[in-house]
């Protein structure tokens, strides 16, 4: 009876590492898909290909610009981006650092980046959605890093304004 019920407990355990590792391994294969997803992203922002651009956001995505008065709704941020992709040059992010984070059901993830950017260091933020087996970008944040060095000349210059 020891026996058996010995075995019972190897075999539990035995079962329980396996599931860990498959759920470890399945969230490693989530953020190689969002980390190649956002790549993309900014690689076709930088090609200037708009498609491609906003094929990677949900249908109902929000962007927020670097702007306070710049929150758009994937339409009007399509809008505002086609001029600029017409002409063949967009912007050039280049990721530098990223974190990617997942909800406990792993349908939905948030993560931070950082980004060297023609404004200097920037930080992007954002949330995307699984659907369709497919991430999209549902939500992004994009602001200026200002160094705490410089933040009281940054103050003057707005309070000039």
């Amino acid at each position: 009876m020891r026996i058996l019920f010995f075995i019972s407990i190897l075999t539990l355990l035995a079962c329980n590492s396996q599931t860990i590792s498959i759920s470890k391994g399945y969230k490693d294969k989530q953020k190689q898909s969002i980390n190649r997803l956002l790549d993309n992203w900014h690689k076709a922002a930088a090609d200037a290909d708009l498609e491609n651009y906003f094929n990677k956001m949900s249908d109902d995505a929000i962007y927020l610009g670097t702007d306070a008065s710049e929150r758009w709704t994937k339409d009007e941020f399509y809008k505002f981006c086609k001029p600029y992709f017409n002409k063949g040059k967009a912007w050039d992010f280049k990721p530098s650092n990223r974190h990617i984070y997942f909800s406990d059901d792993m349908k939905i993830s948030w993560f931070e980046e950082t980004l060297d950017t023609w404004m200097g260091n920037c930080r992007g933020s954002g949330i995307l959605v699984f659907k369709e087996n497919n991430w999209k970008i549902k939500h992004y944040n994009l602001a200026v890093a200002v160094p705490n060095d410089v933040v009281k000349y940054y103050v003057k210059l707005l309070k000039k304004k």
